[in-house]
């Protein structure tokens, strides 16, 4: 095999493990595989494709054919992983993720200032984060409860693509207070058509109607978007943290601090991973 040969072979491999690491930042809580792409230089290449599929059909997919791959890889690899963990440790789970969102916050907003911050940028956050809050709250004092069916896993899907478009959102911040993250995980793993089908037309839909909207808007009012969803995040979390799991035991309660703890290191361990990467 000769040098040239060698090079394609080994860049395909990279490609496919970036993908993969999208892939696993699209399912798990509290990282955005949409920065991913943004830090991994192909952001601009998948919006230009999902903006306008028909043109850019040919010039874009033999390159991001790997990525894609390596999406799919990451993405079905890790879901039954969580779900089994979701399902036998739920507290020490939801523990670890807030911990790996509230490591990625500073991250997060360091990057939606990237292009400056103005007091319609803090608006937005601030504005984001008290409609959740209020949604949230409102939710709990009714005692709704959300029966997952086909409705909510289009949502579930809508989420998902919302979390590679719209770089900084997880989709699981807006699923894991709706009681909507466990199940939608679990028909992933287990490859639950019932849930693939509907959440895949979500993700669709969301890909064809609002790509270019995202697109558009984080183009030219990057800050205040960036913003809004910070917002989003910091009243998401806070809302899934188990209060109540604290206190039941010391044990259970320094399981928990452990597991926030472990998330924390390694949302900060990935950061800078990320920047190494990026530079």
């Amino acid at each position: 095999m000769d040098t040239k040969k060698q090079f394609s072979m080994v860049h395909f491999l990279i490609k496919i493990l970036q993908g993969s690491l999208i892939g696993l930042g699209a399912v798990l809580p509290g990282i955005s595989g949409g920065v991913l792409c943004v830090i991994f230089g192909i952001y601009k290449s998948i919006m230009e494709l999902l903006s306008d599929p028909v043109r850019n059909f040919k010039t874009h997919v033999p390159k991001l054919l790997p990525v894609i791959i390596g999406c799919m890889i990451g993405f079905l690899g890790i879901a039954n992983v969580l779900s089994f963990l979701l399902e036998k440790y739920p507290a020490p789970s939801v523990c670890l993720f807030i911990g790996l969102i509230g490591g990625m916050l500073p991250s997060l907003f360091k990057e939606a200032g990237e292009q400056g911050r103005s007091r319609a940028s803090y608006i937005a956050m601030y504005l984001s984060m008290a409609a959740i809050f209020c949604l949230l709250v409102v939710l709990k004092i009714l005692s709704v409860e959300i029966t997952p069916n086909f409705i909510w896993y289009l949502f579930c899907g809508f989420c998902l693509a919302l979390s590679i478009i719209a770089p900084g959102m997880s989709f699981s911040t807006l699923l894991m207070p709706l009681g909507l993250y466990e199940p939608f995980v679990a028909g992933i793993g287990h490859l639950d058509f019932g849930i693939l089908i509907p959440g895949g037309i979500g993700a669709l839909a969301t890909v064809i109607f609002f790509s270019r909207a995202v697109n558009a808007l984080f183009t030219n009012y990057y800050s205040v978007a960036f913003h809004g969803i910070v917002g989003i995040v910091i009243a998401a979390t806070i809302m899934i943290i188990p209060f109540t799991s604290f206190a039941v035991s010391v044990t259970g309660f320094i399981v928990n601090v452990l597991c926030l703890a472990v998330g924390i290191v390694a949302a900060l361990w990935l950061d800078k991973f990320n920047q190494h990467f990026a530079g």
